[in-house]
């Protein structure tokens, strides 16, 4: 099986020299918050994610909202990252609503125009269950129902308790639990906000808990992702219920999507460990493909000189001045690189050697 044997290929990499866990950590750390929170319509880009994280400096234009709910999201992967440090502990109702007080922070209200004139408005709770319907438009146009406000806690402790003895149970795999509890939790949407980051988060919780890798699911990925869920939602059907408490064969199209996803991430890993070499670089979990040669030494050149200038760079790059202006344009429109509001360049690529 395919799955399993790039799962054990993973696992052989272990333990890391410090210094590329290290690289790994960060890379999840940009990339995780960054696809989970664009998804749900952040603007951050990129680099604002990576400096905000990592370097806990803002730069840049963006809502305020943004920058909050990015900071929010990595104290919701660090709440994670704790909660399965005690294998022995079920997951719980409590664990849950606290996830999701930790990424909305608390109450706000939310303001919307009427077609005939006029305001409405509601409040958004932080950690508690929704107090009014919610539902979707979906891609195809028409109207997708989440389970009613009176049925949801019912259905979540039977979420919680379905899980807690699946675990036990082992008759799934945890890439099985995890697929399988992303969905079910999907059509109950507790929440009147923060659904969609609270389902990554738990996907994390539940491969974390069981020794496989936390994983990305990437906004380029969003319209497959989508209709993923869609085609599943299509086998079992409308009723909130029975998607509440959908089995494993139900599921197929979701858990297809889920597999392949997991195999790309843990196979990104392995080759970042082990093509580590000057000439090889990635960008949010794929591996850059350059024209030429002088496109991974550009890079390596800005991430040692970050004050060098086009002159500079044509002159140690042996190419001319324009070549070297068209090139860092491509590679600023990829995201590969920006520049910092004192002149410096940010190398945003990774190079597993050089970092």
């Amino acid at each position: 099986m395919k799955l399993e044997k790039i799962y054990n290929e993973w696992k052989s990499l272990f333990p890391l020299p410090e210094k590329q866990a290290q690289l790994l950590r960060n890379k999840f750390i940009t990339e995780y918050n960054f696809n989970s929170n664009h998804i749900e319509g952040n603007t951050l880009t990129y680099g604002q994610t990576e400096l905000l994280l990592l370097f806990g400096k803002v730069s840049g234009e963006g809502d305020l909202k943004d920058f909050v709910d990015m900071k929010a999201s990595q104290v919701g992967v660090e709440m994670v990252k704790d909660a399965v440090q005690d294998r022995s502990m079920p997951l719980t109702q409590n664990f849950i609503r606290q996830l999701h007080k930790v990424l909305l922070r608390e109450d706000y209200t939310v303001y919307r125009e009427l077609p005939g004139g006029g305001t409405t408005s509601y409040t958004v709770h932080a950690g508690q269950y929704k107090t009014r319907p919610n539902s979707v438009i979906t891609r195809y146009g028409d109207r997708f129902e989440y389970a009613y406000p009176e049925e949801t806690p019912s259905l979540m402790s039977d979420l919680v308790d379905w899980y807690n003895a699946a675990e036990q149970e082992g008759k799934l795999s945890p890439v099985e639990l995890a697929a399988l509890f992303h969905y079910r939790y999907i059509r109950i949407h507790p929440f009147e906000d923060g659904n969609g980051r609270i389902a990554r988060l738990m996907v994390n919780y539940i491969m974390a808990h069981h020794g496989w890798p936390m994983i990305v699911i990437r906004n380029r990925k969003k319209a497959e992702y989508l209709e993923a869920l869609h085609r599943s939602d299509q086998k079992i059907g409308k009723l909130p219920s029975d998607g509440a408490h959908a089995a494993i064969g139900k599921i197929t199209s979701f858990l297809a999507f889920f597999r392949k996803t997991v195999c790309e991430e843990m196979q990104c890993e392995i080759d970042m460990v082990r093509n580590a070499n000057k000439s090889t670089w990635w960008y949010d979990g794929q591996r850059i493909n350059f024209r030429s040669e002088n496109g991974g030494r550009l890079l390596a050149l800005l991430l040692d000189k970050p004050f060098v200038t086009f002159s500079e760079m044509a002159e140690l790059l042996s190419v001319n001045r324009s070549a070297v202006q068209k090139q860092i344009e491509g590679f600023r429109k990829k995201g590969y690189l920006d520049r910092r509001n004192d002149g410096s360049w940010h190398v945003l690529a990774m190079n597993s050697k050089i970092q």
